[in-house]
C-alpha cells in the first residue's frame, strides 16, 4: 500500500512505511500528520501526490514518485559522489535504497546506512548543471564517516542522536541554536562549580556533552570524529602544570 501523506505546512509526500518514513525519519508523530489518499497503484498514487502539491501551493516534485522506486544509480568521479536525485527528495531516495554500496576512483568505498543518511542530507548540494540532481564530496563524507576511528567508541553518542532525531531536532534545529543551548549549559555548570553543587556539575556537564553531540550532527559531524581530531592534536604534547593550568611545551 502507498499512503499520501501531508505534513502541515511542510510538505505532501508518498511512502510505504509511515512509522518509517514520517515518524522515525522526520521526526513528526502521527498526530502531526494526516493521510490524505492511499492506493496499491502506485502509478495513481505518482500522479495523485503531484495533484495534490499544486492545490495545496507546496514545491511540486520533478519527477513523479514512481519513477523514484528502482534503485538510483551513483554516479562517483575523483571529488563528488552525484545521486540522480534532487535534495528535497534525497532523504526519502537513500531510506529505499539502504544497503546500497559504491566504489570511488580513488578507492573510497560507501554505503548507504541509516547512520550515514543524515551526514548526506545534510551535506548535499544542489548540482550547477541539473537542479534535479544533488552532490557530496568523497573526502569530507570518508573522513565524516569511514575512517576509522582513533579511540573506541561509546555506541551513547549514537542514543543521543537517536533520542534528537526522534524529536525533529536535526531537521528543525540548527547549529546557532545549540550554540546558545551550549552558552546556557555552560553557565549552569560555572554556577554548579562555584556553588560547589557535585550533582548539578554532573547534570551540567552531561547536558553540555548532548548540546555538543547535536551541534556537531548539525554542522554535519560525529562528535566522535570531532574528539578523535582533538585528541589526535594533544596526545603528543609535553608541558608542565602552571597556577591549576597546563602549558603546553614551546617548540
Amino acid at each position: 500500500m502507498y499512503y499520501l501523506y501531508h505534513i502541515p505546512g511542510k510538505k505532501i509526500g508518498v511512502t510505504r512505511n509511515l512509522n518509517k518514513r514520517v515518524t522515525e525519519t522526520q521526526g513528526y508523530k502521527p498526530t502531526e500528520y494526516e493521510v490524505l489518499d492511499q492506493s496499491e497503484d502506485i502509478s495513481y498514487i505518482s500522479y495523485r501526490e503531484i495533484e495534490l502539491q499544486k492545490s495545496y501551493g507546496y514545491r511540486v516534485d520533478r519527477k513523479l514518485y514512481k519513477t523514484l522506486f528502482n534503485k538510483m544509480k551513483i554516479n562517483p568521479t575523483d571529488q563528488t559522489s552525484t545521486f540522480p536525485v534532487p535534495v528535497n527528495k534525497l532523504k526519502g531516495r537513500l531510506m529505499d535504497c539502504l544497503g546500497l554500496k559504491w566504489k570511488t576512483p580513488q578507492g573510497y568505498e560507501f554505503e548507504i546506512t541509516t547512520k550515514a543518511i543524515p551526514w548526506i542530507v545534510r551535506n548535499a548540494k544542489t548540482s550547477m548543471y541539473n537542479e534535479d540532481r544533488s552532490y557530496i564530496y568523497n573526502k569530507a563524507f570518508y573522513e565524516a564517516f569511514q575512517a576509522e576511528p582513533a579511540i573506541p567508541v561509546n555506541n551513547v553518542f549514537e542514543h543521543i542522536r537517536e533520542w534528537a532525531r526522534d524529536r525533529g531536532i536535526y531537521d528543525s534545529g540548527d547549529v546557532k541554536t545549540q550554540l546558545i543551548k551550549l552558552y546556557e549549559e555552560t553557565g549552569e555548570l560555572a554556577q554548579a562549580v562555584l556553588k560547589k553543587d557535585d550533582d548539578s556539575i554532573i547534570d551540567a556537564i552531561g547536558d553540555s556533552v548532548v548540546v555538543l553531540t547535536n551541534l556537531a550532527a548539525l554542522a554535519g559531524y560525529d562528535i566522535e570524529h570531532c574528539i578523535n581530531t582533538a585528541y589526535g592534536e594533544i596526545r603528543s604534547r609535553t608541558g608542565s602544570m602552571v597556577n591549576g593550568t597546563f602549558v603546553k611545551e614551546q617548540l
